[in-house]
């Protein structure tokens, strides 16, 4: 019995050990970002909140924002472009570490939860989606009804998806894109009778540049949203960002970002206070 009890208690004890080594192997992602100096994300390109300057150098709210807050964390900022709706994939296979670029805080297309893909940290600018026609169109696409069975453009994996779908009335009718202004594109080129993109993007480039003749249209009001910022589940690298974001918040330097972007009135003043 004594030779069972014993041979017991060293299997345990391999178990024990063997588990302890896979374990304490693993690196937390805050660890990981402090060993590699720096941490990487995840963007698509449009402004004011990820876009090439006239000198190709990366600018907008979002990129100034993410390199405050590792400048704070004593790291370094990285971006990858990546196609929207591998955003999950991307994050999740460690090709980048945090969805950083006007991510809502909302549903996927699906009507699931985007709180069951990531953890957000607290949100910091306001945003909704808005319906974008051609200009000459606007007295024409003015309803809901007026809508059903037209055609749209949307960003794939975007909160306008499924605001299109639900227009539409049928997700045959919904072109999906790499990017938000792609969509812009297909409206602007008579392809599709509407677009549905984040307000933020539509207000810096609807009506201006290329896009001249699109405007978007006030018949439809969409509800609110919140932008934040998307880490892995259970990552301890969401509390250190929150610990930035509140102390940028406080000493002023979201205001200064927002201001120079255009988005003061968006900006959620004392970030982490109701949270």
């Amino acid at each position: 019995m004594k030779r069972i009890v014993t041979l017991a208690l060293v299997l345990v004890m391999v178990f024990t050990m063997a588990t302890c080594f896979t374990a304490c192997g693993e690196q937390s992602d805050w660890e990981k970002v402090k060993e590699q100096g720096f941490f990487r994300c995840g963007i698509t390109l449009y402004a004011p909140m990820n876009y090439f300057d006239e000198d190709d150098a990366l600018v907008g709210f979002d990129t100034e924002f993410a390199e405050a807050v590792a400048k704070y964390l004593g790291v370094e900022a990285k971006f990858q472009v990546i196609s929207w709706p591998n955003k999950y994939l991307e994050l999740n296979n460690g090709s980048i570490d945090l969805i950083w670029n006007g991510f809502t805080f909302g549903d996927e297309s699906d009507g699931v939860s985007r709180t069951e893909y990531v953890d957000f940290t607290h949100a910091y600018l306001e945003n909704k989606q808005v319906v974008v026609t051609l200009t000459s169109r606007l007295g024409e696409l003015n309803s809901e009804e007026a809508l059903a069975g037209k055609t749209a453009a949307v960003e794939g994996g975007s909160s306008g998806e499924a605001v299109a779908i639900k227009y539409a009335g049928n997700e045959d009718k919904v072109a999906k894109f790499t990017a938000q202004s792609n969509a812009l594109l297909e409206v602007k080129s008579n392809q599709a009778d509407f677009a549905v993109i984040d307000y933020q993007m539509a207000k810096a480039m609807v009506g201006t540049g290329n896009y001249t003749d699109l405007s978007i249209n006030e018949a439809f009001d969409l509800g609110s949203e919140v932008y934040a910022v998307g880490a892995r589940k259970g990552s301890d690298l969401t509390a250190k960002i929150n610990e930035a974001i509140v102390a940028l918040s406080k000493d002023g330097t979201l205001k200064t970002l927002a201001e120079k972007y255009g988005l003061t009135n968006d900006l959620i003043p004392n970030i982490g206070d109701a949270e």
